[in-house]
């Protein structure tokens, strides 16, 4: 790759089918091969776009609120899974990395969901998954607190790929570690609008504000993929929960942290052109975990080890093992104790 190769970035703003992972995934690949169609490298969904932003969290809470949250957790997806597989298969067909964002089921309790930004790559391979570290407000009703295992940076033929969740972005520390292993693009997940706030009210959230901040910080190209909702997509049933919409505004922002290219409220691809040149050209300018960082006055430490699975069972008198443990994607606990179900 010569300093000026250039790549093509999109925002895929479009609506899924809420509560049906099945015809959800099937839009979703459709959506891959346009994308890859018109030339992308990398296509960027919204904020847990399969199967949909659970909207129901922020009203009042009534039966239909746990009947709602049943339904999503059934149409949550297994990672890998057949939904996996079929984004996989999609992303290869149509030769472009794709991020997207997902509900991911607990796979230890199946009774948690995660909102997860998932990254394939051109060959069908998972990349990894980065699960939303703190749920924001009433989210919490639904979405667990994610790890920090998926905190990585990917690299790419084009350029080094990167993900955060929505307000992810304001807590400033996980950009700092994306910044740190040098992300040049980077994919900012959002469930999907830009609002005007009213006076005393402090919580929204901002998807343009933030992500322009994390291009300029870390001198990458964002695509700032919001999601698409309005109310002819919220089935009869589920909707006496609330039909307040999201209504899209992806945008695809530059190193210099400028608004290069901005859909409206309407299904679409956003496409943009970007070049490592102009990212070198900012990071010369502000490396701020290069030569613009002060590792004698700060240090900072990221924890990649995945959450474990929550409890640790024996096998009769038998001690709970490394292998055991490895079976079911934890670690094994040091305890003498027979019959140790902690």
């Amino acid at each position: 790759m010569t300093s000026g190769a250039g790549f093509t970035m999109a925002a895929i703003q479009a609506a899924p089918v809420l509560f049906d992972k099945t015809a959800s995934t099937d839009k979703a690949c459709d959506l891959i091969r346009q994308a890859g169609a018109r030339g992308a490298d990398i296509a960027v969904f919204g904020e847990s776009w399969l199967p949909g932003y659970p909207f129901w969290v922020e009203g009042q809470i009534t039966d239909l609120t746990w009947e709602a949250s049943a339904a999503y957790l059934e149409n949550a997806v297994d990672i890998p899974g057949p939904e996996t597989a079929a984004l996989a298969d999609a992303a290869r067909e149509a030769d472009v990395d794709v991020v997207i964002g997902v509900a991911e089921r607990d796979p230890f309790t199946e009774g948690t969901a995660y909102c997860t930004a998932l990254s394939i790559g051109r060959g069908g391979e998972i990349l990894g998954r980065h699960r939303k570290l703190k749920p924001t407000h009433a989210e919490r009703i639904i979405w667990g607190d994610g790890d920090g295992a998926g905190l990585q940076v990917h690299a790419r033929d084009y350029a080094r790929i990167s993900a955060l969740n929505c307000w992810e972005h304001q807590m400033m520390l996980p950009g700092y570690a994306l910044a740190a292993q040098g992300t040049q693009v980077h994919a900012a997940l959002w469930p999907g609008w830009e609002k005007t706030p009213r006076a005393g009210e402090y919580c929204w959230a901002r998807q343009h504000l933030l992500s322009r901040a994390f291009a300029s910080q870390a001198a990458a190209y964002v695509v700032c993929a919001a999601g698409l909702r309005l109310a002819k997509d919220i089935p009869e049933r589920w909707r006496p929960l609330g039909v307040w919409e999201h209504t899209g505004q992806s945008a695809i922002i530059d190193p210099r942290g400028e608004i290069v290219a901005l859909a409206d409220t309407d299904e679409t691809i956003l496409t943009a052109e970007g070049s490592l040149e102009t990212v070198r050209a900012a990071k010369a300018a502000c490396d701020i975990a290069g030569h613009y960082s002060r590792p004698d006055v700060f240090d900072f430490v990221v924890n990649r080890a995945p959450a474990p699975q929550r409890a640790g069972f024996s096998h009769g008198y038998d001690t709970w093992t490394d292998a055991d443990a490895a079976d079911h994607g934890g670690a094994a606990e040091e305890d003498e104790s027979p019959g140790r179900t902690a």
